[in-house]
């Protein structure tokens, strides 16, 4: 099959990577432009490269929908389109313009999580497993018909990080498979159910600002989400913004105010956590290891020197 392929960073570099191995002829790429987005320059293998380096013709665009790239894509005349981090909407002039429309792959195991920084939300929410699906692009964000999808399991000590790595390399087979099963005919899509639905929006610097109100278990997932090198979940200390870098959740319970710094448990320090701590129910935060704003790391039994005082969200 002719593919045209729209994607972005790691993701879409290992899309175009995967299309490239594969028996199809990818015809052309449609790809953003370098961003100076927080999470943009994140896992920013450049698709644009790859594809010259394979003598593909490369459209840079914000978004779709001008007469040039519209042009471009009838003159390619693809069999299918296949999307991979895509950050703008595709209009149906572009998705249904194919034989077989558009193939988006998205990292998260739909109907959940469609939208943005699926692994990150999900690994804060606690799920037990993050993937991958293949699905047929509509009108509404990541709710087209369901192709394949693959997952696997979210460990007790996984970062954002691990599941990364973990979700990525799942992207290569997916494809593959994927356009077997459309070429040969033997596709069956599977219509999602919207009613398990959920839909997030881009994470910013904002969603890693610590509340301490949250359970210690909940902020226990945020820092392991907010994993190097994405921006760390943060606190204020006497007006100083500081990251956490490492954490547990307490054995023991602990009464009080949300974010007082509290005792010594094992290697770290408990930070008071909940909005229902003062009931003397709830375990803490244990945490262990800080980062300052000059980037110098160190384990919070050293940087808490005494206990006492309130970690904030603000200075």
């Amino acid at each position: 099959m002719r593919v045209v392929m729209f994607g972005y960073q790691t993701w879409g570099h290992r899309t175009l990577q995967a299309l490239l191995d594969s028996e199809h002829e990818v015809v052309l790429v449609v790809t953003h432009p370098k961003s100076d987005h927080v999470y943009e320059r994140i896992w920013s293998d450049s698709v644009a490269d790859l594809a010259e380096q394979h003598g593909v013709p490369v459209l840079l665009r914000n978004r779709p929908g001008d007469d040039e790239l519209l042009r471009a894509l009838k003159d390619a005349a693809p069999d299918i389109i296949v999307a991979n981090n895509w950050r703008t909407w595709l209009p149906a002039e572009i998705f249904d313009l194919p034989p077989h429309g558009t193939l988006n792959i998205h990292d998260s195991l739909l109907p959940s999580y469609a939208g943005f920084s699926p692994l990150i939300w999900a690994l804060i929410n606690g799920e037990k497993q993050v993937g991958v699906t293949a699905h047929r692009m509509d009108a509404d964000l990541d709710m087209g018909d369901i192709l394949l999808q693959r997952a696997v399991p979210v460990g007790p000590t996984d970062t954002a990080t691990d599941l990364f790595h973990r979700t990525v390399d799942l992207i290569g087979p997916v494809v593959r498979e994927s356009l077997d099963l459309i070429a040969s005919g033997r596709a069956v899509w599977i219509p999602q159910d919207r009613t398990r639905s959920s839909f997030f929006h881009k994470r910013s610097l904002e969603d890693s600002r610590i509340d301490w109100s949250w359970p210690a278990e909940d902020l226990e997932r945020l820092v392991r989400a907010q994993s190097d090198p994405y921006p760390n979940a943060f606190t204020h200390y006497r007006g100083e913004r500081i990251r956490i870098i490492k954490s547990a959740v307490s054995q023991g319970r602990y009464g009080g105010t949300p974010g007082r710094i509290f005792i010594r448990e094992g290697d770290g320090v408990v930070i008071v956590a909940g909005a229902g701590a003062r009931s003397g129910k709830l375990p803490g935060l244990v945490v262990q290891r800080v980062r300052t704003e000059d980037g110098s790391e160190c384990d919070a039994t050293d940087y808490f020197r005494t206990m006492g005082g309130y970690l904030t969200a603000r200075p």
